[in-house]
């Protein structure tokens, strides 16, 4: 028995809600030795496996907020694929993000878009609409404008937005704000987080 148990408490310890210091705000994640901030780059630097349901679980989340309605201004760069920004978060089962990728939303429906998570997998809630919003692993302005309110989410890269980056889920009305990625790496600097813009 004691052999079994051992190695599930080892597991569960993996998966802790650690804190980490980035941009002057601390950050919940869930395992701190994933992330760096250095120089005023936030890094997320190991790619973890995902499991069911399938929802994205690497990210920083703020412990300011929650927010009704909020900006999130931030340049980011994907190191392989993608990256998020999640907004409304009530729960680990009950949040939303935007997903940008370098690829189009038709080529990969999972992929570059705004994804709705409520007790069970992602499911996208913006149109399969325009190219991948990240392209090369440049660093990029995002800018995420979120209402609560309205249930409205717009989210433009270096000023540019389609379809796949809007979206509306009136299901949750506030939440925190995160920074990570699905499955993999990515890097973020110079945050700007505006309560209620």
């Amino acid at each position: 028995m004691r052999r079994i148990l051992i190695p599930l408490l080892l597991a569960g310890s993996l998966w802790a809600d650690d804190k980490i210091e980035a941009f002057g705000k601390k950050w919940s994640v869930p395992i701190a030795a994933d992330w760096e901030y250095v120089d005023g780059i936030l890094s997320l630097n190991v790619a973890r496996p995902q499991t069911a349901p399938r929802r994205p679980k690497q990210f920083a989340l703020l412990e300011d907020g929650p927010y009704d309605k909020v900006t999130v201004e931030v340049e980011a760069r994907r190191l392989q694929g993608s990256l998020i920004i999640v907004y409304a978060y009530r729960d680990d089962a009950h949040f939303n993000y935007a997903h940008l990728s370098v690829d189009a939303p038709t080529k990969q429906p999972v992929h570059n878009g705004i994804f709705h998570v409520y007790g069970g997998d992602r499911v996208r809630i913006s149109p399969e609409e325009g190219p991948g919003g990240l392209p090369d692993t440049n660093w990029h302005k995002v800018k995420l404008v979120w209402s609560g309110q309205t249930g409205e989410v717009t989210v433009t890269v270096d000023g540019q937005t389609t379809g796949a980056l809007r979206g509306i889920d009136l299901s949750i009305k506030s939440g925190k704000i995160g920074l990570g990625s699905f499955f993999e790496t990515a890097q973020f600097r110079n945050l700007k987080v505006i309560n209620g813009s």
